[in-house]
Order: structure tokens, then sequence, then C-alpha cells
């Protein structure tokens, strides 16, 4: 399928998205938005994808943040609209996807590009890199889960200044304070962002699924997620992948998950 504001990529298992608005840093607008809500339903039906990559056309921006042209003379009610629809179709889709997907963050990741990355499930930055939630200084706050999946990232008190000061922090930053997992040179950044995705390709997918399920659920109210982990561990003992995965070990072969 072709899509006017992404790009598609497949390739030995793995799908490289990218965000292709370069002359707009690839901030995010509703059609936006909405591509990368039926690319990602795409690429999830895929059994030929075990793993995701979203990153940013160009060399400047991973995602600059969302399109202010669209929403400056919002109501109430249309900004509420905005944020609900908004984290329905990408970003609790993306934290909630039951294929990894890194966010290989090559330039500027502020506002909802931050959100966005954050919502993936782990984050490579390149050295380039900037990030940062600025609605603030717009009058608003982050709408797209950054006052909660923020925290949860780096600590109630770092989440807390960057919010109220909007101010950016550089790869090396984001590094100190766990927001990313690495930081490597932009010419670098998707061979190495691919290298860590073929280690995850090898392993179960069905399992890998269900520790995403697991981990997300220590995040939401009202579940338990040490229920959550017995119930998903159970589960695995009923799948191809538990008894190739056995199997393989007990024979001293590497495993061939075939899910």
């Amino acid at each position: 399928m072709e899509y006017e504001n992404i790009l598609i990529e497949i390739d030995n298992q793995i799908a490289v998205l990218s965000i292709n608005r370069p002359t707009k840093l690839n901030a995010l607008n509703k059609p936006t938005i909405e591509e990368l809500n039926s690319a990602l339903a795409s690429l999830e039906e895929n059994k030929e994808v075990r793993a995701v990559i979203i990153t940013g056309s160009g060399e400047k921006a991973f995602v600059a943040g969302a399109d202010i042209k669209e929403f400056a003379n919002y109501n109430t009610s249309e900004g509420s609209q905005l944020a609900a629809k908004g984290q329905e179709l990408l970003f609790d889709y993306v934290q909630n996807f039951t294929k990894p997907i890194i966010a290989a963050v090559n330039g500027f990741a502020l506002g909802g590009g931050l959100e966005l990355a954050m919502a993936c499930h782990f984050r490579i930055a390149s050295t380039n890199a900037k990030m940062g939630l600025p609605e603030v200084t717009l009058g608003l706050i982050p709408g797209y889960g950054g006052t909660q999946r923020l925290p949860q990232l780096i600590g109630k008190g770092r989440a807390m200044e960057l919010i109220m000061t909007a101010d950016m922090i550089n790869a090396e930053k984001a590094l100190e304070y766990g927001l990313v997992n690495h930081v490597v040179e932009q010419n670098e950044l998707l061979a190495f962002t691919i290298k860590i995705a073929e280690k995850i390709t090898k392993n179960s997918s069905s399992a890998i699924a269900r520790a995403i399920k697991s981990i997300n659920a220590n995040y939401k109210d009202g579940t338990n997620g040490y229920h959550e982990e017995i119930k998903n561990f159970g589960d695995c003992f009923s799948t191809k992948d538990f008894i190739e995965g056995t199997t393989a070990f007990l024979e001293k072969r590497k495993p061939d998950f075939k899910s």
C-alpha cells in the first residue's frame, strides 16, 4: 500500500517505518497518525515481520512535534478529542503492539515526537538527537501520554523539571536519564538498531508478545502485573515455540522459531 507521509521497507523480517515529512521536520498531523495506524496494523498482521523500527526521514528530525496549525483554533472538547483519538490510534497502539517496536531517534524528538518515541518499547538515539516536551510554551501540556510515560522512564522529579522548563536534553543526557538505551553516530544509527532487531527476531515471537503484555501490565491501574505475568507464563506452555525452545535446549542446538 502506498502512503503519502510514511515509507516502509521490509528486509530480513524487520520493517523500517520512516515518517516522511522532511520539509515539516516530520511533524505529526492527523493524516500521518492515521497512516501510521494503518501501516502498523498491516505489519502486525504480516507474518514475515517480527520487529519494527520507527525513525524519521532526513538528518534533522525524528519527529519535531505535532502540527500546531491543525489545532491552533480548537476548543476544549476538540482538544480533548484530539488527544484521545491520537492516543487510541497511535501512542497506546504502539505501546501495546504485539511485536517489538524500536525508536531510532535520528534528530529532534519534541512534543508528540518524543511521546511517540516513548511509546515504543525502547529507544536508540543518534549523537545529534535532541529531546523535550515544550508544550507549556504553547499554553498546553503533553497530550499524547507524555505526562505518564516520561515519569515512568526517568522518574517523577526529572520529568517534572523537563515538562515545566520545556528544556531540551541531548542524547548523552537522555542516556544518563535512561530515556534511551544507546547513543551512536547518526550514520551508524539504523545499522546499529537493525543489529539489535536481528537479535530479537531470532527469539520466540510468541514469548516476546507475552513479555510485552506482562511488562505493560505493571503500568495499568487496577492490574496486578504479577498475576498477568503468571497467566502469560502459563500460556507459553501451550505454544509451539515452547516445544521448539525446550527441545533445542535439550538437544544442544539453536532453536528455530517459526511463529
